[in-house]
């Protein structure tokens, strides 16, 4: 099972590392500190498995997922995460992933996820209460996320933006002209009716765009 690891803090990612590479079928393909050098990673690689962290700089693991959904759809994606709210959640879930794990779960647990996954099935951490997924399973058909409001290049806009990027630096990541980032801003604020940088931001945090500690 060839696996690609994305995760921005450098020592948790070493431990995660190395676990894996204690598993005797297991072979890490690659590891990313940042959701867009672990998309050109999955891409170059087409691993198995990915390993994915949610509130990660540049392009968090949510935007990551779904394009690897839509770009490697034989990639399984497992979330890494430390949030088991209902926002977190539903929110990877509706990215196509195939599991959300806990990062404080037992070593066994990951070694299950792993085969579930690797197996065609979905894989969620028992300590995610069943409440969470049984309101999701009923809110997926009769709700709207504000985040669908946008398209994919807003979003990845719009968490560039919270980050603090400046419009230039923004044009420089994305290789697009400052006009056009401004452009994507101005429909992305209106679309959201969200006029200033502040406002952005809690928004990005209540719908688990990025972590509050970020």
């Amino acid at each position: 099972m060839r696996i690609v690891l994305c995760e921005d803090h450098t020592l948790v990612r070493a431990g995660i590392s190395a676990l894996l590479k204690s598993f005797p079928d297991v072979q890490v393909a690659g590891e990313a500190g940042d959701g867009r050098k672990g998309l050109a990673l999955v891409k170059k690689e087409r691993p198995d498995v990915v390993l994915m962290d949610i509130a990660m700089p540049s392009l968090n693991g949510l935007q990551a997922s779904a394009r690897i959904a839509r770009d490697c759809p034989e990639t399984k994606v497992i979330f890494l995460s430390m949030h088991s709210n209902e926002e977190y959640v539903l929110q990877a879930l509706r990215t196509g992933a195939s599991g959300y794990l806990l990062k404080e779960s037992a070593t066994s647990e990951l070694r299950k996820a792993l085969d579930t996954v690797a197996g065609g099935d979905t894989y969620l951490s028992p300590a995610i209460s069943r409440l969470v997924i049984d309101d999701y399973l009923g809110r997926v058909e009769s709700s709207k996320n504000p985040l669908d409001r946008l398209t994919p290049r807003q979003k990845e806009i719009l968490q560039l933006i919270v980050e603090g990027n400046s419009t230039r630096k923004i044009a420089e990541m994305l290789h697009v002209s400052t006009k056009t980032v401004e452009t994507h801003r101005a429909q992305l604020q209106e679309r959201l009716g969200i006029y200033d940088v502040p406002g952005l931001v809690r928004f990005a945090i209540r719908v688990g765009l990025i972590s509050p500690d970020m």
